[in-house]
């Protein structure tokens, strides 16, 4: 089983919180009992997205036939991938998105 740090909800609060992916029973959500603690022993909430996002993976899984921890694993991957490229992009703006815009049919030749 592999853990997740999730941002959950306590109260007002948010804060990271595991969630373990391990292989659950088809017909199941696989985050559904720790959910369920979190919310009776701890008094938290695991975000609707999040918990929607690991019912769509393990569909995937299920479909596939592939590991739900290791889809998992691998989607975390790609988000934090994926993260990296738009903060690293996210910087000065590219040189044409200074410009202003101009019709293309102007006569410039004086």
């Amino acid at each position: 089983m592999r853990p997740f740090l999730i941002p959950c909800q306590f109260g007002a609060a948010r804060a990271p919180f595991p969630l373990y992916a391990g292989e659950p029973a088809a017909g199941t959500h696989p985050m559904e009992q720790q959910s369920a603690w979190l919310g009776r022993v701890r008094g938290g909430t695991v975000p609707v997205e999040v918990m929607d996002s690991f019912a769509k993976l393990f569909a995937i899984a299920l479909e596939n036939n592939v590991s739900f921890e290791e889809l998992c694993v691998y989607a975390m991957e790609q988000a934090t991938n994926d993260e990296a490229t738009t903060d690293a992009t996210d910087g000065d703006p590219a040189e044409s998105d200074n410009a202003p815009d101009e019709p293309d049919n102007i006569d410039r030749s004086g």
